[in-house]
């Protein structure tokens, strides 16, 4: 199994108050619903003041690097992925669950 974690950080003069980053949020809420191979799928607005903490998670939990690969070509994912990167910048890593 693969965990597959994304950080997204939001790019200078955009917040929650910006209505590209509530469609970006929407989107990924539903990415567990529309992309097939996913085991779990979490996201979530982050709740912390710290200036390292980014702005929004999501996690899914996949079969191996092939379902990832899938999963990372899913035009559902493709779209959630463009809002994104409209708006803000964002890490991943994929650790062996």
């Amino acid at each position: 199994m693969i965990r597959h974690v994304v950080l997204f950080r939001f790019k200078p003069g955009i917040d929650w108050n910006d209505p590209r980053a509530v469609e970006a949020e929407q989107s990924t809420a539903k990415v567990g619903s529309e992309v097939p191979g996913l085991h779990t799928w979490r996201c979530g607005r982050n709740v912390s003041t710290r200036a390292v903490a980014y702005d929004f998670y999501a996690e899914g939990v996949l079969d191996d690097i092939p379902a990832v690969d899938r999963y990372l070509t899913h035009p559902f994912h493709q779209r959630s992925a463009e809002l994104w990167r409209e708006i803000a910048d964002w890490v991943v890593v994929d650790v062996e669950a």
